[in-house]
């Protein structure tokens, strides 16, 4: 079987403090999910509803599901119940739909907020004016079973260094400049979810408290 072990303690050996690791899971199977969580792993990263369900269903129930994909509005009702944070809320609408879902199990539940800084058109996110938009129309105020924890964002997927660091350097100002703006008596907005398997190194550096790597750990994904 692939060394999962011994490549996340390689991960987690580079990981400052403050710095947490969300471990993405999909297409990898449950033995590889359960090596990270017999080394204390607790966070995992989903992007497929169904696929998150069957491991959520056959896991230990002390996971911590982050679901990291593109989020159909139709498909929070089935995460609502036990998702632990939604890493790429990029709409109004997908937030209105989250509270209602959470308001149905009693549950507060938290998300980021999804950036759109890279310059590949397939990412979906916010862009810097839409976010703020999203957050001077003030309607978020009024949902008690959302909470807006932070942002998230993915570079674009190129070997330029600088045009990487660029990005979230960006990311990191529009994160101090909402949270001045709209968070600043919330300690919980403090998550910024940026660097992933080849960049989060770089991610580090530029102020994520929060990345997401697969292949470093599971290797290459089984589908």
């Amino acid at each position: 079987m692939y060394d999962v072990k011994g490549h996340l303690k390689q991960v987690l050996g580079q990981l400052p403090e403050g710095v947490r690791l969300v471990a993405i899971s999909k297409y990898h199977p449950n033995e590889y999910i359960e090596s990270a969580y017999d080394e204390g792993q607790r966070i995992f990263g989903e992007s497929h509803e169904q696929e998150l369900r069957g491991k959520h269903e056959t896991l230990p129930k002390d996971i911590c599901w982050h679901f990291i994909g593109h989020l159909q509005t139709n498909k929070v009702k089935y995460i609502a119940p036990y998702v632990a944070m939604i890493e790429a809320v990029d709409s109004l609408k997908l937030l209105r739909e989250i509270d209602k879902q959470a308001s149905r199990f009693e549950r507060v539940i938290d998300v980021l907020l999804e950036l759109h800084i890279a310059e590949e058109e397939t990412k979906y996110g916010l862009t810097p004016d839409a976010l703020r938009s999203l957050l001077a129309g003030g309607e978020w105020r009024t949902l008690n079973h959302v909470r807006i924890c932070g942002l998230m964002m993915m570079a674009s997927n190129v070997d330029d260094e600088d045009q990487i660091r660029q990005e979230f350097r960006q990311a990191r100002q529009l994160f101090d400049e909402v949270k001045d703006l709209y968070f600043a008596d919330a300690d919980y907005f403090c998550e910024r979810s940026w660097g992933m398997s080849h960049d989060y190194q770089i991610a580090i550096e530029e102020g994520s408290t929060m990345v997401r790597i697969g292949t470093s750990i599971f290797g290459p994904r089984v589908y």
